[in-house]
């Protein structure tokens, strides 16, 4: 850089600074600003003959009232001119004006543009260097579209200086990341990558960074840069501290840019196997270097040495290649999960996580146990025990599931309340994944909700319905043990719509014992009707009409709750209609008609568990929850069982209002299995007339009325955009019928009105058939009408349904 000369002091400007740290309140600092601002205005227009250095002065001035965060509105054309200057002072100021004060909108970018394309072709480093500066300073994509082609041509030029490749290579990167379309791959990509041998560490570091950035959206432009990154790796890694004296940080060799390097390398897989022999020697030296005796106590060196050792961890890792890399790997770590910094065990704790994925290093991982648990048991930061839940739960597998379950359960009672929504969620996936014995499944689950009732979500207890309906194995002990359980003074809203559930599908199978007879299982119910929300109440009375079909010797005691004022009216509309229609079921329908309509649920179909998805949407991409769908499974999965379907949460407690008065259009529902729902939910009432789970989904429209001649519901017409829905339901002279949208694409529907087209002598007959009914409902599906099992009424469909219904 040009010696600055004895002039360039601006003695009026440190006047200037002086003043200002001098004023006794914010009115004398505005005082002293305007009137200084009033002379450089004055300056500016009024003496044309103003020499360079007094356009640096008040530049300068400018610039330091409007870092004070006052507005600048002149000024600009002044600094534009000092670009042209031969000085390096003058023509600094004018582009740290530019940089900072001019925005990409400014009527005078072409100006400035003009001025740095001069700088660049005058080949003097000094000015390139500044230009470029500017450039990467402003970053707009103005700037990009002038600069983008003629940078790389600096960048790879045999005759630029290596300050001024530093440079173009960072004002590239930045170009590039906020303009990517507009920098053109070529020939000078090939080229770039030899600057990896550049004799310049600096030039290499930047140019790493550009690499690595470029590799990753055109990884087949720069592969070749693999070699050239292990042979700089190599030489790095080998030498000693006093070969790179310039590079070298507290005795460690270039550790910004062998941590460059090593990522560069993360974005390929592993290379050729005498490449490959290469690399691992490096990796290894990097490993034994991790365990010699430090060679400073300051924390400077200690954080070099780290740093490239878990960029170095994070390639192995990566490769996932080398069982005894992996391994040592692995061991490394655990000695740093005792360690006293904090943040050590914190990155200790999340590179272990993603080593459990691994084959290779799994069972190295788990012999860390005992000591990740009483890092949960220890650790004040509730980010490090995070972490600690983390690698639990990606170590975990059938032989120490139960014991990893346990202890997560326990901290739970005292977890940060931030995270335990998550430890649900992780331990409602280890109890499914790896039960053994589902007795310990439900076991586990029940204690979770006793543990952390607020915190578990619907899908965790739609899960658990959803395995004992599958199992038969394990129905009368799921009944036995939400029986007892039920019989705490103070039991979880979340174990009532269990234990609802449960007793209300399976009650029958610990009826025989005197302890949980019929009428002591619906007692105990009932106790907990009062305490509940709305939900959970229309869950309970769905129940008690299941206990009708179940326990005909109680039917009159559950007619007599259904007949209560409390129920019939009700302030609540759904709870009146389900006391309503419930008690007018069991009171006019047969035995066999209360039979098939209230019949056991069917085994629920082949499903991915939410659960696991809620966990993947909490936690967000690459994290552990998406390593183990990576993971290669160690031993078979004990499950067995197909995953449920996904349906609606909100079917439990809000069913659709047509449904059935009269028990006559339930049969269908019954003895069909839902189909699979892409909602993320798992549960599906068996009262409630969802249009998707009436019947199977049909190829063709003709197929689909043709199903119509033996039920009265199911699907008339399915494509990539739209389902239509029929039900209708008849009873000697009487008919209604429902038509059902259900929107199927991720946007919403505009403008929809459904019409239908009747011939002269159908419209004739049926408006003289004045005992026939014909309800046609309009468009109502959700927005995401994918994400949800059922549709919904709106508040008019529902009083408009009512109406009707008491109509007819």
């Amino acid at each position: 850089m040009p010696a600055v000369s004895k002039g360039d002091g601006m003695r009026g400007l440190a006047v200037f600074i002086s003043d200002i740290r001098n004023c006794k309140s914010k009115e004398a600092e505005i005082k002293r600003i305007n009137k200084e601002l009033a002379n450089i205005r004055s300056k500016f227009k009024g003496d044309k003959a103003l020499d360079g250095y007094s356009k640096k002065k008040y530049v300068c001035k400018l610039l330091f009232i409007f870092l004070l965060g006052h507005d600048i509105d002149f000024g600009h054309m002044e600094a534009v001119n000092l670009l042209s200057s031969n000085r390096y002072t003058e023509k600094q100021i004018g582009y740290l004006f530019i940089s900072v004060l001019v925005n990409s909108n400014s009527e005078l970018i072409r100006l400035i543009n003009n001025a740095i394309k001069n700088d660049l072709a005058s080949r003097n480093p000094t000015f390139m260097g500044l230009a470029l500066h500017c450039i990467a300073n402003v970053g707009s994509r103005e700037m990009a579209e002038a600069f983008a082609g003629e940078i790389p041509k600096i960048l790879v030029a045999g005759d630029t200086m290596d300050s001024v490749k530093q440079s173009a290579a960072l004002c590239l990167l930045r170009l590039y990341r906020t303009s990517p379309d507009l920098v053109p791959m070529g020939d000078w990509t090939s080229r770039v990558v030899h600057l990896l041998n550049d004799q310049h560490l600096g030039v290499v570091t930047a140019a790493t960074s550009l690499i690595t950035t470029l590799a990753q959206k055109n990884p087949e432009e720069f592969k070749t840069s693999v070699s050239l990154a292990v042979s700089r790796l190599s030489r790095i890694v080998t030498s000693a501290s006093t070969d790179l004296q310039d590079y070298t940080y507290y005795f460690v060799p270039a550790p910004w840019l062998s941590v460059k390097l090593l990522r560069l390398l993360q974005c390929y897989p592993p290379p050729d196997p005498a490449v490959r022999g290469r690399l691992t020697e490096c990796l290894e030296t990097i490993l034994n270097k991790a365990q010699e005796p430090p060679k400073s106590k300051k924390v400077q060196h200690s954080n070099a040495k780290n740093a490239v050792l878990f960029e170095a961890i994070s390639l192995i890792i990566h490769h996932d290649s080398e069982p005894n890399l992996l391994v040592r790997a692995c061991n490394q770590l655990g000695q740093f999960l005792q360690h006293r910094e904090t943040n050590l065990r914190y990155l200790a704790l999340e590179s272990m996580c993603t080593l459990a994925s691994s084959e290779f290093s799994h069972e190295a991982v788990k012999t860390h146990i005992e000591t990740v648990i009483n890092a949960l048991k220890t650790e004040r930061d509730v980010s490090v025990r995070q972490r600690a839940v983390d690698l639990l739960y990606a170590m975990c597998d059938r032989s120490n599931a139960q014991q990893i379950v346990a202890e997560m359960l326990n901290y739970l009672e005292t977890a940060d309340y931030s995270i335990r929504e998550e430890i649900v969620l992780k331990v409602a996936i280890l109890a499914e994944k790896y039960a053994v014995d589902y007795t310990w499944y439900v076991d586990t689950i029940l204690n979770l909700i006793r543990i952390a009732g607020d915190y578990v979500s619907e899908e965790v207890w739609y899960r658990v319905i959803q395995i004992v309906i599958n199992r038969d194995d394990v129905q009368g002990y799921a009944a036995k043990t939400v029986f007892e359980a039920l019989q705490a003074p103070a039991c979880h809203e979340n174990l009532v719509k269990v234990g609802g559930y449960i007793l209300g599908e399976f009650g029958n199978l610990i009826a025989g014992d005197p302890r949980s007879s019929p009428l002591i299982q619906f007692n105990l119910l009932h106790s907990k009707f009062h305490l509940c929300s709305v939900p959970t109440r229309a869950l309970l009375l769905s129940t008690y009409i299941k206990f009708v079909n179940l326990f005909p010797e109680i039917k009159t005691t559950i007619q007599d709750v259904l007949r209560s004022d409390s129920q019939l009216k009700n302030a609540d509309v759904e709870l009146q209609q389900r006391a309503v229609e419930y008690l007018r079921l069991s009171t006019i329908a047969s035995t066999d008609i209360l039979a098939t309509v209230l019949e056991e649920m069917p085994p629920f179909p082949e499903r991915e568990s939410s659960i696991l998805a809620k966990l993947k949407k909490k936690k967000g991409p690459g994290t552990v929850t998406d390593l183990e769908e990576i993971k290669k499974e160690r031993s078979s999965d004990m499950n067995g069982s197909a995953e449920p379907a996904s349906v609606n949460a909100s079917a439990v407690s809000t069913p659709s209002p047509s449904a059935d008065l009269l028990g006559l259009g339930a049969a269908p529902l019954a003895n069909s299995a839902p189909p699979p729902s892409s909602s993320g939910s798992l549960l599906v009432d068996v009262f409630s007339d969802s249009p998707s789970a009436v019947a199977p989904l049909a190829p063709g429209s003709d197929d689909n009325f043709a199903r119509f001649v033996c039920k009265n519901n199911g699907v008339l017409f399915e494509n990539q955009l739209l389902q239509i829905g029929l039900k209708s339901e008849f009873r000697q002279n009487l008919g209604r019928m429902f038509i059902f949208y259900g929107n199927k694409t991720s946007t919403q529907f505009l403008n929809f009105t459904p019409t239908v087209i009747c011939s002269d002598d159908l419209q004739s007959n049926i408006l003289k058939c004045s005992s026939m009914c014909l309800f046609l409902f309009g468009f109502y599906a959700s927005q995401k009408c994918n994400k949800a099992a059922g549709s919904r009424h709106s508040v008019l469909e529902h009083e408009e349904m009512r109406n009707l219904l008491i109509t007819l």
